[in-house]
């Protein structure tokens, strides 16, 4: 795939563009050349977004929008209809980690709250575009996954489920638009500097990361006309050839390690505490 894309004239929504990689991505699709629909939870942060694409001579429409709102998506899908009448690309980024806890102490609003913006509310996000997108003559659909779909992650239960999920769907969504122009892929960012990884990962320095501008062209090529893939998991780092230094492996290793010790003394504490009652 080509380093340097041109999406100028496509009309593309990211969601979760308030901060982080959905930043990133739709500041990165706007000086391609896009018109840039930007939802998020965060009025005050889109408004920052807003100024910057604006200020690179680009355009955006903002959509103060909570993905755990999902009566609000036809509403948002009617208003793309009747100003474009198409949409020539999404990137499903909106997400929440959840809690990071073993499985049988998670809370069950914890887990309802994680299963519902990561993968329902991507499911009435789908229903409510794909008219859009198989409108338009070469639309291009990204879902954000992680590697927590398909590894080992001890303790980030609800958030794994819910990210394999989001895979499958995307496999069995590509499988359903397979004679349409609509290609559709997932895509695993990789440990990125967020604040979403800092989260999950408190003792890491973040200069040991790739940063969301470092891996946004990734998503680009996957918005691009011109990307024939369909059905597909890419990871961004591979796509780019962004490898972390051994030093830098060793120092998310350790934090999770850390990370994980503390989980498990926390888990221990809470068994001790049931027992004696």
């Amino acid at each position: 795939m080509p380093s340097s894309v041109d999406l100028t004239g496509r009309v593309i929504l990211v969601t979760g563009a308030s901060r982080g990689i959905g930043h990133a991505v739709a500041l990165a699709a706007a000086r391609a050349g896009a018109g840039i629909i930007i939802t998020g939870r965060t009025l005050g942060a889109l408004e920052e977004l807003d100024d910057a694409i604006t200020a690179d001579g680009g355009h955006a429409t903002i959509v103060e929008h909570d993905l755990r709102d999902t009566p609000a998506l036809p509403r948002l899908a009617a208003a793309i209809h009747e100003r474009w009448g198409r949409l020539d690309g999404l990137v499903a980024n909106a997400g929440m980690l959840g809690v990071l806890t073993p499985l049988s102490h998670l809370e069950p609003d914890v887990w309802d709250d994680t299963i519902a913006v990561n993968l329902t509310a991507q499911w009435h996000l789908i229903k409510a575009m794909e008219p859009l997108l198989v409108a338009a003559p070469a639309a291009r659909a990204v879902l954000v996954s992680s590697g927590a779909a398909s590894g080992s992650y001890p303790f980030w239960g609800a958030y794994a489920v819910s990210k394999a999920g989001l895979e499958a769907m995307g496999r069995v969504w590509a499988g359903e638009t397979e004679q349409t122009n609509l290609r559709i892929n997932m895509i695993n960012p990789g440990g990125t500097a967020t604040s979403m990884r800092a989260e999950a990962f408190p003792g890491e320095d973040p200069q040991t990361l790739p940063t969301p501008d470092d891996i946004a062209s990734a998503f680009l090529q996957l918005l691009s006309a011109d990307c024939p893939e369909h059905g597909q998991l890419f990871k961004a780092r591979d796509m780019l050839g962004l490898y972390a230094a051994p030093q830098a492996k060793a120092k998310r290793l350790e934090s999770g390690l850390h990370m994980m010790a503390q989980t498990i003394w926390h888990c221990r504490n809470f068994r001790c505490q049931i027992l004696a009652q």
